[in-house]
């Protein structure tokens, strides 16, 4: 279906890809795995006719390909769906669907009933129960990623490039993209799919090839490898040395969080908390996990001051002195820090250059009588640039312009430029690639070395059992279960994240 002999690109003098050869059969599900920087981006960018300067060949169908752009690939039915969706909110959903390419009548007018009825028609073999006059913003992140699959199959797409596609999705919505997906490929659509997530990769995929600093590696069958072998083909090295090990030094106590609730407005989408209690230890990692929606996100942001103190109950010590947490800034004031779930909407402004998001949250102690001090600035980003690592051609780009890993690691920089001693992880690794991950891991560690106390909040089961001494599990907003180190497992971590009566309180 597709080929792919000998294709380069580089870019100012940075080799993107470096002679990448693979097949691409028709009818497969065929995975993309790499680092971030591997060159999957560039590549995907090639097939949908974003660069059209490349050395080497593109074959389709056994022809050579020559794209003028992407409109010239959705005519030859290929299509990409982004990690960031391409929806226009304030339209609706047949009008995104059909943007650009409104159905006309003979005179040449908009023939709403034929874009509300031909987008219908898509939606139903989607199964997704929505009306083609609703609003694209009053949907779930799930929906929208399906209304972006009916626009491909709108313009006949035989080849389907999925970047990350669930990486904002929930449990639910997710089976329902894999269900489509299954659907898609009985039908004849060839798809590529790109992903972090081995047990996605797995569950779907044919065959997987994988990248490294812009080259071919190996393509395999998915039936015949394994996680391990696919992560050493990514990395070069073995998924033990991926995660450091435990620290078993733990200091004395720094926090207490004594029968914390949460009221969030009626109109919230916000879990609330009910009684939870809870100790943390100096050095200490303590996971967080449950179910989404079970209430670990708005845990943090209740410690953090995020919302109202009117809406909060219960009691927080620190270091033996009650605090109220009224505000992000008091948090900050206290000696926390808060590495939000969403870096791009809540830790990060994202046309903002990197280092302007360094030291956002860090003005105060960068400044002498109200007045910054432009020295110390750069000399406080160069230091958590060198020091975590990020790779930036420099820190005035716009911070959108790195990889996933490399903005994860400025809203850390962010975190740890406040000097925090109790510092909060919401989903740290989600969305970037395993070689990121193990970095941000020995980061971790290297910070519990040195006394500062983490508590972990993470949907990546295998994340937390690796790295935290406790992990407390949340079931609808209330605590279920906290298990040590030793005792903690899958079975009894999810028997008492879905609620089983003989799920214990440590």
């Amino acid at each position: 279906m597709l080929s792919l002999k000998s294709v380069s690109k580089s870019f100012t003098g940075v080799q993107a890809l470096d002679n990448v050869s693979f097949d691409v059969e028709r009818g497969e599900i065929h995975a993309l795995v790499g680092e971030n920087g591997a060159g999957k981006s560039t590549l995907m960018n090639i097939l949908s006719g974003v660069h059209t300067d490349y050395e080497g060949e593109v074959l389709l169908r056994g022809e050579r390909l020559h794209l003028s752009g992407p409109r010239d690939a959705q005519r030859h039915g290929i299509a990409i769906i982004h990690q960031e969706l391409n929806l226009i909110r304030e339209l609706t959903v047949a009008e995104n669907i059909y943007l650009g390419r409104e159905p006309r009548q003979s005179i040449g007018l908009l023939s709403t009933r034929a874009l509300r009825h031909d987008s219908a028609e898509l939606l139903a073999r989607l199964k997704l129960d929505i009306s083609p006059n609703q609003q694209v913003s009053s949907l779930r992140i799930g929906e929208q990623q399906l209304v972006e699959v009916a626009k491909a199959l709108s313009l006949d797409a035989q080849i389907l490039i999925l970047d990350e596609p669930t990486s904002a999705l929930s449990t639910t919505e997710i089976d329902h993209l894999f269900s489509v997906i299954a659907t898609l490929k009985q039908h004849g659509v060839t798809m590529i799919y790109i992903s972090h997530k081995f047990d996605e990769i797995f569950a779907l995929a044919d065959r997987i090839t994988v990248l490294r600093d812009g080259q071919h590696v190996a393509t395999v069958s998915a039936e015949g490898t394994t996680e391990a072998e696919i992560i050493r083909l990514m990395v070069g090295r073995e998924l033990a040395d991926l995660f450091p090990k435990t620290n078993d030094g733990l200091g004395q106590e720094v926090m207490r969080v004594e029968r914390l609730g949460f009221s969030p407005p009626p109109e919230s989408l916000k879990r609330s908390l009910q009684d939870i209690t809870f100790s943390l230890r100096r050095g200490e990692i303590l996971g967080v996990a449950g179910l989404m929606g079970s209430g670990r996100t708005e845990l943090l942001e209740a410690l953090y001051g995020v919302h109202p103190t009117n809406s909060r109950s219960g009691r927080v010590t620190i270091n033996g002195r009650a605090h109220a947490l009224r505000s992000p800034e008091n948090a900050i004031g206290t000696g926390l820090a808060l590495v939000t779930e969403d870096r791009k909407s809540q830790s990060l402004i994202p046309m903002l250059p990197v280092g302007q998001n360094i030291t956002l949250a860090s003005l105060r102690r960068l400044s002498r009588f109200g007045v910054l001090r432009p020295g110390r600035e750069r000399a406080a980003i160069a230091d958590q640039v060198d020091s975590l690592r990020i790779k930036t051609p420099g820190a005035n780009i716009a911070v959108e312009k790195l990889s996933g890993g490399n903005q994860q690691k400025v809203a850390i920089a962010k975190c740890l430029l406040t000097e925090p001693d109790i510092l909060l992880v919401d989903e740290p690794t989600r969305g970037i690639d395993v070689g990121a991950k193990a970095e941000i891991y020995t980061l971790l560690n290297q910070l519990v070395q040195q006394g500062t106390s983490i508590i972990l909040a993470s949907s990546e089961l295998p994340e937390l059992l690796a790295m935290c001494n406790r992990i407390l599990v949340l079931h609808e907003g209330r605590l279920a279960a906290i298990f040590e180190h030793g005792e903690a497992n899958q079975v009894n971590i999810m028997a008492a994240a879905t609620g089983r009566s003989d799920a214990r309180v440590a």
